[in-house]
């Protein structure tokens, strides 16, 4: 029963235990602590523990992701208000050259010249070799005449009107028979030169005197000689110089052929018939003579009346400011 009874009372090996566990404890703390090495519930424990600790560590790990947001948002609405202020100033600039374009386009409309291309360079050049042929031609035919001034018989002479030598050419008869032949030729060609190029380029439109235009003379007249008022202006030429410009036209033909049966009347005997003779063919001529003595004046006038830009346009071909609408 004792042994029993030492066995019932036998205590268990726990005593020994705690005081293995006091003396490696007080080993321990003797001891330089060594690595702790992972025991198998070592996971189970750090999940506990990161799962409490996961909603302290969670808030502080929101902030720097809304930072991170925030932070990344922020380049982008910078950069949408970069655009957009790029394009309110490309806007402001743009309507600043229309602004710009349309004070330049006002300020050259207001400084604009408008101008026209009356006169071609064969008018040009043909009108000034006219002028000097006829010049020539007047002078010395006036010098010619003063040889026998008069349309009647020699026999008994009467004068019908002395030249006076300072307006005359050549000096002489025989000098100025040469002057007159001479520039016959060349006024010849040249008018053949300016008939031929206004039928072809249909510029004699522009100058040509027509039925239409017999209305409109007197109002001219009116206005350039007694100072009436000024008719509208519809075109390059008004019928007032339609009508001047056409008659020297017939002037100048009217001149050229009797010229011919005058240098050459056996030769133009047939022209000279239908003249009325020869003696009605000096008649005739001394008329188309008179005509260009009685255009030049009234030319004159006009082309003083239309200012300097009327005749500018005779050198250069180009009107400024012309009064009529292209």
């Amino acid at each position: 029963m004792a042994e029993g009874e030492e066995k019932k009372t036998r205590p268990e090996p726990e005593a020994p235990q705690a005081d293995a566990m006091q003396v490696e404890a007080e080993g321990r703390q003797l001891e330089p602590e060594a690595p702790r090495t992972a025991s198998p519930s070592a996971p189970l424990e750090k999940l506990t523990q990161r799962e409490e600790c996961a909603p302290a560590a969670s808030a502080p790990s929101a902030e720097p992701m809304a930072e991170g947001t925030a932070s990344t948002k922020e380049p982008e609405l910078v950069i949408a208000e970069k655009i957009s202020a790029e394009k309110i100033v490309a806007e402001k600039i743009s309507a600043a050259k229309i602004i710009t374009s349309k004070i330049g386009a006002a300020k050259a409309s207001a400084t604009e010249v408008r101008a026209a291309y009356e006169h071609p360079i064969a008018i040009r050049v043909t009108h000034w070799v006219n002028a000097v042929c006829v010049f020539v031609l007047v002078t010395s035919g006036l010098r010619i005449f003063r040889a026998f001034p008069s349309f009647g018989p020699k026999i008994p002479e009467q004068d019908l009107i002395d030249i006076p030598k300072a307006i005359t050419l050549g000096g002489w008869l025989g000098g100025a028979l040469q002057w007159h032949f001479t520039f016959m030729w060349l006024f010849a060609a040249s008018g053949a030169v300016y008939l031929s190029y206004q039928l072809l380029s249909g510029h004699y439109r522009t100058v040509l005197f027509t039925p239409k235009d017999i209305p409109g003379v007197w109002p001219m007249v009116r206005h350039y000689f007694l100072f009436g008022p000024k008719p509208p202006v519809t075109g390059q030429y008004n019928p007032l110089q339609k009508l001047a410009y056409t008659s020297t036209v017939g002037f100048g033909i009217l001149s050229f052929l009797t010229g011919l049966v005058l240098y050459k009347p056996a030769q133009y005997s047939l022209l000279a018939f239908l003249f009325g003779g020869f003696h009605l063919t000096r008649v005739w001529h001394f008329v188309s003579m008179c005509g260009f003595v009685a255009f030049v004046p009234g030319h004159l006038i006009m082309v003083a009346l239309h200012g300097w830009s009327n005749f500018y346009s005779m050198l250069a071909g180009w009107k400024r400011e012309p009064e009529y609408q292209d």
